[in-house]
């Protein structure tokens, strides 16, 4: 049997940009998506701590060292900048797998997203 798993998880970073006319996706800085073991064109769940909402997209590499968290196509609706997001990824595997594995957990500095 499989579960899904909490994989990665970047804890409280800031939206920095909502770019409601890009093909949609999340934009991450390349040192967050590194620190927390997310990759390019994974699927993420994005949380607003703001407003409640919760959606799901996948992950486009932003700048390094940029802060970049920017919601991109509809989702940009769901945000505003200066919103403060969570961002979850999860995996699916064995049972008994599972009940070793150790996400990666990520807690930004929420004023530049730099990992500290």
């Amino acid at each position: 049997m499989n579960i899904e798993v909490v994989k990665s998880k970047i804890h409280k970073a800031r939206v920095t940009e909502a770019n409601l006319q890009y093909v949609g996706s999340i934009t991450i800085d390349e040192d967050l998506m590194e620190a927390s073991n997310i990759i390019e064109n994974e699927k993420v769940q994005v949380v607003n701590i703001n407003n409640g909402e919760r959606l799901e997209t996948y992950v486009i590499k932003g700048e390094r060292g940029s802060g970049s968290i920017c919601l991109n196509g509809p989702a940009a609706r769901k945000v505003a900048i200066g919103d403060i997001v969570i961002i979850i990824s999860y995996a699916s595997m064995d049972f008994d797998e599972a009940k070793s594995f150790k996400p990666t957990f990520i807690f930004p500095d929420v004023e530049t997203n730099t990992v500290i």
